[in-house]
């Protein structure tokens, strides 16, 4: 990897990681009661964390796509699910805009087939987000619609409001470029993206009208899903209430984890070194620790050892270490001292759920057993 590569990923991932944080601070801001003024400003501070870690996310994507190539992760994916989806990521930036955002799907309500959800969304992405751009007021309409055909599925996304842009030829670069003058930064790469990514995957893009009137359409097909989503089981495990002692002494820190833990219906208490850990863990309430490894007084590793030694149900807990050290010896020196698992600083609310399921499906085998 080039020099400049290296750091365009590093410092690229650092900011969709430190957005993260921020989006996850907007939301329990969100929840406090406060003044119509401070509930717009905090809307304002999540949606311009929001855009930027959309628009890092296609750039991280754009370059993978045309350097090494962008891997796709295929799971079982409910179809329907991606229109709301759609709505939930471009509502704010629609409403901000003046423009009315309006979605729909059409076919088959429970169909799945084996898609890349991430991939999937960033075709949409950069299409509602020219048409956003382009539109100014009126409405944007996004659609998806659903043909099963044997095996596979047929998707047909449309987006009014967007623009069949053709570069022939031209370098990203210019690509790039032809769009920013017109509708910045942002909007040009999530354009440029969904255009590739639809070619990528074997699909094809063309339009309808002209003007205000014109309609972007791409299609895609996917294999049928033979699993489909839980949704049972994944409403059980919303509707469980997990316990969690958050363990850091950096007040910033704390407040980020007991965000996400919320953003996944946790309830959460909080200490500020090793020792306050250690004795809040005696009662045996807890269902799990996040544990920072670095702290004064008592570090996370002999808390985690003190905790192990205490004997009967509060030495049990599932420990997760929270550290910016997570090489693959660091965690080996975690798992030995008892922890659970590790998850890296600063936190993706993805690696999080999955730490957070991963040492709670232990802890219930181990319960059993």
């Amino acid at each position: 990897m080039s020099l400049p590569a290296f750091f365009f990923d590093r410092v690229t991932g650092e900011i969709v990681q430190q957005m993260e944080g921020v989006l996850a601070l907007t939301n329990q801001l969100e929840r406090m009661r406060l003044s119509t003024d401070a509930q717009s400003c905090v809307s304002g501070v999540s949606e311009a964390a929001f855009s930027v870690r959309r628009m890092m996310e296609s750039a991280i994507a754009l370059r993978k796509l045309n350097t090494e190539g962008l891997p796709v992760d295929p799971e079982p994916l409910r179809l329907r699910e991606l229109v709301d989806d759609v709505h939930a990521r471009w509502q704010p930036s629609a409403a901000m805009s003046g423009v009315t955002l309006l979605v729909s799907y059409d076919g088959e309500p429970e169909v799945c087939a084996m898609g890349d959800r991430t991939r999937l969304l960033q075709i949409f992405d950069g299409l509602v987000g020219e048409a956003v751009a382009t539109m100014r007021r009126g409405a944007v309409e996004a659609s998806l619609r659903t043909v099963v055909s044997g095996d596979s599925v047929r998707l047909e996304g449309r987006v009014r409001g967007a623009r069949d842009t053709v570069w022939a030829d031209t370098d990203l670069e210019t690509r790039i470029r032809d769009i920013e003058g017109r509708f910045g930064l942002e909007v040009a790469i999530g354009a440029v993206l969904s255009r590739q990514l639809v070619a990528d995957l074997g699909g094809a893009l063309r339009s309808e009208g002209s003007g205000g009137a014109e309609t972007v359409i791409f299609a895609v097909s996917l294999p049928l899903a033979v699993e489909t989503p839980d949704e049972e089981s994944e409403a059980t495990a919303a509707e469980r209430s997990i316990h969690v002692l958050v363990v850091d002494d950096n007040a910033t820190n704390r407040m980020v984890a007991q965000a996400l833990c919320e953003m996944f219906d946790c309830t959460c208490e909080s200490a500020n070194d090793g020792a306050e850990a250690v004795e809040a863990a005696r009662g045996g309430r807890f269902d799990l620790i996040l544990m920072d490894i670095k702290m004064p007084v008592m570090d996370g590793v002999a808390a985690t050892r003190a905790i192990r030694a205490m004997g009967g149900k509060a030495s049990l807990v599932p420990i997760i270490a929270l550290t910016a050290n997570a090489e693959p010896e660091d965690a080996e020196a975690y798992m030995a001292a008892g922890m659970n698992g590790v998850v890296e600083k600063p936190m993706k609310p993805e690696h999080l759920l999955a730490a957070l399921q991963a040492a709670l499906g232990e802890s219930e085998a181990a319960a059993a057993a």
